[in-house]
């Protein structure tokens, strides 16, 4: 069974998130949600035990780690976690610079304008 986590301060973002995990999936997933990358985080930190295989996480959410993006900030936190070795990071954010905040960091984006069109994008990342 797949552990992941989606972080999104949109709801509508976070059920259309779920949506298309599942019909990846079927039930054959465990889906965690938060609205904020501080609670993000605090999920991370509550599963070191049994840590996620997939963060998939919104860039801009709230304010409090300006001048960087919320998103951004949690992804170099999931990156200090010695149990988040394995854990596949996804942005996707309708933010300008998610290609380069990715090249960055290492990670995979998809922006919004084409996961919200197309399954096949979230398929492309999530195996």
């Amino acid at each position: 069974m797949k552990k992941i986590l989606i972080t999104d301060d949109m709801q509508s973002w976070i059920n259309f998130h779920t949506n298309a995990v599942k019909a990846i999936f079927g039930e054959d997933v465990k889906i965690d949600t938060a609205i904020s990358a501080q609670e993000g985080y605090s999920k991370l930190l509550e599963n070191k035990e049994k840590p996620y295989d997939y963060l998939i996480t919104d860039m801009q959410m709230e304010s409090d780690f300006l001048p960087k993006m919320a998103g951004e900030w949690l992804i170099e936190q999931a990156k200090t976690l010695p149990f988040c070795y394995k854990t596949k990071i996804i942005i996707i954010s309708a933010s300008y610079n998610i290609k380069q905040i990715s090249e960055i960091y290492g990670v995979d984006y998809i922006p919004k304008s084409i996961a919200s069109v197309s399954l096949d994008a979230y398929k492309e990342f999530i195996f």
